[in-house]
């Protein structure tokens, strides 16, 4: 994961996007599959012990290659709710496959690539608001690369599909941070299926 980062740093800035900062928010919805590998938690990993079908949405800024993101997903089997709530930062680039002509309109196909670092806290149940820790059962930091492929609908909205995959450190909530009983290392991946809105600011 460590190369891949690398060599997305390298290949940013030569297929960075036009734009120079830009607001944008997605609307998930997909499939997710996740495995616990390793520490004493290891088979009460969240990702692996939560339903499989998703739902949730993303808001982020990025300037140039350079993004923040605020992500939040539900996971449900139709009758059970997990959510999954993360903060990253990381880079993100835009290849535009079209015609000179399709990419002025604001039309056209294009392939992404991006990764970041992401801290997430997970419920082991719906939420009932306001979010207070006890309803907090996992916290992780996460190593996230994704791609993705879609298309431009217009200038202002894109629908593609994506695929992160990540690998994190873990640790269930409520119990003191040395504890290494409470430790797990897990990799995770989605199938999204999402609905971009952007806002090109300059």
């Amino acid at each position: 994961m460590g190369r891949v980062l690398a060599l997305l740093v390298v290949l940013a800035p030569v297929a960075a996007s036009a734009d120079t900062f830009k607001l944008f928010g997605e609307i998930h919805g997909g499939g997710m599959y996740g495995k616990g590998l390793a520490g004493d938690q290891q088979n009460a990993s969240f990702f692996e012990n939560s339903p499989h079908g998703m739902f949730g949405a993303e808001i982020g800024a990025e300037f140039l290659f350079l993004d923040a993101w605020i992500q939040h997903h539900q996971y449900t089997d139709g009758s059970r709710f997990t959510t999954w709530t993360q903060f990253g930062l990381g880079i993100h680039n835009t290849m535009d496959l079209g015609s000179s002509e399709e990419q002025k309109a604001g039309k056209g196909n294009y392939f992404e690539i991006g990764g970041g670092v992401w801290f997430g806290i997970g419920t082991g149940q719906q939420v009932m608001p306001p979010l207070d820790n006890a309803q907090v059962s996992d916290k992780g930091f996460l190593l996230e690369g994704r791609a993705g492929f879609g298309m431009h609908l217009s200038k202002e909205f894109d629908l593609g599909l994506q695929l992160p995959v990540s690998y994190g450190f873990f640790f269930k909530n409520g119990v003191a941070a040395n504890d290494v009983s409470n430790q797990y290392r897990a990799w995770q991946a989605e199938l999204l299926l999402a609905l971009r809105g952007n806002l090109h600011l300059f």
